[in-house]
């Protein structure tokens, strides 16, 4: 589908040009500061107006992507092409919509070197709004990888006292599974004559290259969501991280592994992704359940909700790698959800620590006595985190246990004690910070949500109770998609497992 002037170029680039509009600025006055910040502010909120657009005019009824671009680049052997399908169209949505709150919650939040903590944010945007929409594997490898740059600005100039750490374990931890991708990439231009994605989506590799390129292509997800054991840079990552950076880490960079197993792992390896998927449901049990025993022994709040992130990436690449549709959807949901819960999780730690300027639990307590309207959000995303019936939480994680009990009881049933897990750690951590008595001085002056703070939780309020009970908006788009790739998943063992039939005859 075409709108008549190449949108989806426009949603990926407009951030990098209000980039420059900040970059031409001059002066470091409280003038420039303010011009920099709204400059931002407009940048991102008409990005996503230009994406809901997109969202508008995009065809749910058919898998093939939408929106295409096509220009010839790097002599013509690489093109420029990038375009839109039911999965990849949600997670353009989930970037841009988050992207506004994530300027207004940095409003009052940085006060240093703020024109060029708006200029990353931006690039930021352009390179993670380029991951989800590159048909081109070079295209996606410069996006995918080009999101390290800002992001190690970020945490390692805006964040904690151990910043420099935490940002260099952050950049190479993710730079050494990436660099294995960049192998795989170059083999598969050596063996398919291309990198064209919709290309090599239809190619059938070898089945022994299969399994060298699946790794490689693990090498990177598993690092980037993270997944059990390569996970050891996120915690580090968050709480020295500024809150806004915390919520674009949570709510979109993870993601973009569980998006790289959908848009290449299983269409284009589909035999190693079956052979293979009984070590993805290992470690996705796992996570699921030693990171909830490490997040019920945190003291610092980032931590926890770190913690508890990789264990709803467990629910994921176990849904995904179920290969049904209830798994397959469950997982995209769960990203989703994710997305929304974990952002607001960590604009709630922000709110506290703007007034305190401390994360650890102990420091809180009673705070629904200063803090009511806080208290309900902070409960409100507090239940979805946990998976309750009515929350946008529940659906994911629901779905993603249908397909693996379709699969593997086991796996379903060794996985579900996540769930009881997640209740206890995020029951334990909202008694904690905002039950009991209001004993502590120094919260006894605490104020509750200013209009910019209400101004970001509302949206998230909202959704997170609306796709709990009405996921359909959802579901609906990638339905098709998903079924698509189901399709291709299956013919293509049902032909490996008549060519094996054929050589035994």
């Amino acid at each position: 589908m075409t709108i008549g002037w190449p949108i989806l170029s426009a949603v990926i680039f407009l951030p990098l040009l209000g980039a420059a509009f900040i970059l031409a600025i001059r002066g470091d006055d409280e003038i420039a500061i303010r011009n920099a910040r709204y400059v931002a502010l407009w940048t991102t909120l008409i990005t996503f107006l230009l994406s809901l657009v997109i969202w508008i005019e995009f065809d749910p009824t058919t898998h093939v992507f939408q929106f295409e671009e096509k220009y010839a680049w790097l002599g013509g052997a690489i093109n420029y092409r990038v375009g839109v399908d039911g999965i990849s169209m949600l997670f353009v949505i989930l970037t841009t919509f988050l992207m506004p709150l994530c300027i207004l919650a940095s409003w009052t939040a940085i006060q240093s070197r703020v024109k060029e903590y708006m200029v990353a944010f931006l690039v930021l945007e352009t390179l993670m709004v380029g991951v989800f929409c590159a048909l081109d594997l070079v295209v996606f490898y410069l996006f995918f990888e080009g999101g390290l740059i800002p992001m190690f600005l970020i945490i390692g100039v805006w964040g904690g006292q151990r910043r420099v750490y935490a940002s260099f374990k952050f950049f190479l931890y993710t730079l050494l599974g990436s660099v294995l991708m960049l192998l795989a990439i170059m083999a598969m231009y050596w063996e398919a004559g291309t990198t064209d994605i919709p290309t090599l989506l239809a190619y059938k590799f070898p089945p022994e290259m299969q399994s060298w390129l699946w790794f490689a292509f693990l090498a990177s997800f598993a690092v980037k969501m993270p997944m059990w054991p390569v996970h050891t840079w996120l915690p580090d990552a968050h709480v020295e991280a500024p809150t806004a950076g915390s919520v674009v880490l949570a709510a979109v960079l993870l993601k973009m592994g569980g998006y790289g197993f959908l848009r290449f792992s299983i269409p284009m390896f589909p035999l190693a992704s079956e052979q293979f998927a009984p070590l993805i449901f290992l470690l996705s049990v796992v996570a699921i359940i030693y990171t909830s025993l490490v997040a019920l022994a945190q003291e610092d709040v980032k931590k926890l909700i770190a913690y508890s992130s990789v264990a709803h990436m467990g629910f994921v690449t176990m849904g995904i790698f179920t290969l049904t549709t209830q798994g397959l959807e469950g997982g995209i949901f769960q990203m989703l959800s994710h997305g929304i819960v974990s952002a607001a999780l960590f604009l709630c730690v922000g709110v506290i620590y703007d007034r305190m300027h401390t994360r650890q639990i102990d420091a809180y307590g009673g705070l629904v006595n200063r803090m009511p309207l806080y208290a309900f959000c902070f409960m409100v995303f507090t239940m979805a985190n946990v998976g309750l019936p009515g929350t946008s939480g529940f659906v994911g994680e629901f779905l993603t246990l249908v397909g693996a009990f379709r699969v593997n009881t086991w796996v379903a049933f060794l996985a579900t004690t996540g769930v009881i897990l997640s209740a206890c750690y995020a029951l334990w951590l909202y008694r904690r910070v905002v039950f009991g008595r209001l004993e502590k001085p120094e919260l006894k002056g605490i104020t509750d949500l200013e209009p910019r703070e209400v101004l970001v939780m509302a949206p998230l309020v909202i959704l997170t109770i609306l796709f709990g009970f009405y996921p359909a908006p959802l579901l609906d788009v990638m339905a098709v998609s998903v079924q698509n790739l189901i399709k291709n998943y299956e013919a293509a063992l049902a032909a490996a497992q008549q060519a094996s039939f054929a050589m035994a005859q």
